[in-house]
């Protein structure tokens, strides 16, 4: 026995079934924690019910490759209602995770596909009742009507999938998933299992197909624990690190620089542009602001919102002057958005504590603001002033 005629027997179904099963059981693992973590409970509920019906389905696939069984044609049956089930069902799953909340999917075709699959089994066995002779000749029993529909599911799931945001890869399982039932019903109906190489290939692509879907589940579950950070260290609206986040991050850049700067800065009469222009022009100013203290601290520090308006950065000052870059941040501000913005620094030559620096950072702010606004304050300058007066 050659190992091609090894691999196209028992022992590469057994091989590829426990392979598939493997990658089932992970998914599985991964659905569970899903439906634990977040609150799409039904997508998350649904995919946990289809994985065992695909266990069931392989576990069914190594019983029918027993050679020399008497198998009841139910069991044949049931495999390609499985098969036909488990793919309208993982593939709607798939489809929900990354179809866009702004585009519904709709779940009726897959229900009328569904149904169709017990209706057309309906129909092939009363064009071909089981018999005793069909009872002795199990395995060589096959379904066309079924077949040919599965053919036409995976087509109409094709179609179905521009509503969807979909990877490649999704559409690359897809293909074959419809290469490896070329290859079932080319083995069932034209060659009689005479093609050891065709077997094999029918071995070799469902763990292919079933590796995608994992790497498909795996990156959404990767992508949600991503969105999850980001939105705990993130402020939603301009993208800049939330109050808390900012100053781990300042207190980080302060243990491993030698000298750090704090810029607080105010949009001017942001008041007021929310009531004459309403929300979303003051929510747009806002987020261009935001991004331009982004872009001043990018590669020497971070930026970050601290409340309303009010937005803060901190900087290394090892390279760079704090004067010059919170001077670069209101010079852009004032010509590049219609706003300006009061603009306050604190060094840690002031102070060596982040909650201090922020504290003095705000307060210089302040007095940019109450001094004709539009301006940089740095807070040595204010301490300077108090002692003078």
């Amino acid at each position: 026995m050659t190992i091609m005629q090894w691999l196209a027997g028992l022992s590469g179904q057994l091989l590829s079934s426990s392979a598939v099963i493997v990658i089932l059981i992970l998914m599985l693992i991964m659905s569970v924690r899903l439906y634990v973590s977040y609150r799409n409970k039904r997508i998350y509920r649904l995919l946990i019910t289809a994985i065992p019906i695909i266990i069931a389905k392989q576990c069914l696939l190594v019983v029918l490759a027993y050679p020399g069984w008497s198998l009841t044609p139910w069991l044949y049956l049931s495999f390609n209602i499985l098969q036909i089930i488990s793919f309208i069902i993982i593939n709607f799953v798939f489809m929900k995770l990354y179809t866009p909340r702004t585009a519904q999917l709709k779940v009726v075709p897959f229900i009328i596909m569904s149904m169709l699959t017990f209706v057309i089994a309906g129909i092939q066995f009363a064009i071909t009742p089981f018999t005793s002779e069909t009872l002795l000749n199990a395995e060589a029993f096959t379904f066309p009507a079924l077949d040919f529909y599965g053919l036409i599911v995976i087509f109409m799931i094709m179609l179905d999938t521009r509503s969807a945001d979909l990877t490649s890869k999704y559409y690359m399982s897809l293909i074959v998933f419809f290469a490896n039932e070329l290859a079932r019903l080319a083995n069932a109906y034209v060659f009689h299992g005479s093609l050891s190489w065709l077997i094999l290939l029918g071995h070799l692509l469902p763990i292919v197909y079933f590796t995608l879907l994992f790497i498909l589940l795996f990156e959404w579950v990767i992508e949600r624990l991503m969105s999850t950070y980001q939105s705990s260290i993130m402020d939603g609206l301009t993208g800049l690190y939330n109050r808390r986040h900012f100053a781990a991050k300042a207190e980080l850049l302060l243990r491993s620089s030698k000298a750090i700067a704090v810029i607080f800065c105010d949009i001017d009469n942001f008041k007021k542009l929310n009531d004459t222009h309403g929300h979303h022009k003051a929510d747009g100013v806002l987020k261009q602001v935001a991004e331009i203290i982004k872009e001043e601290s990018s590669g020497i520090g971070a930026a970050g919102r601290y409340g309303g308006e009010e937005l803060v950065a901190c900087i290394s000052t090892e390279r760079v002057k704090p004067e010059l870059v919170a001077e670069s941040i209101r010079r852009r501000v004032e010509q590049e958005t219609p706003v300006t913005i009061s603009v306050g620094f604190s060094t840690s030559k002031e102070s060596k504590a982040v909650q201090d620096m922020i504290k003095q950072a705000d307060e210089a702010m302040y007095h940019s603001k109450m001094t004709g606004k539009n301006k940089v304050t740095p807070f040595k300058s204010i301490t300077a002033f108090k002692k003078s007066h």
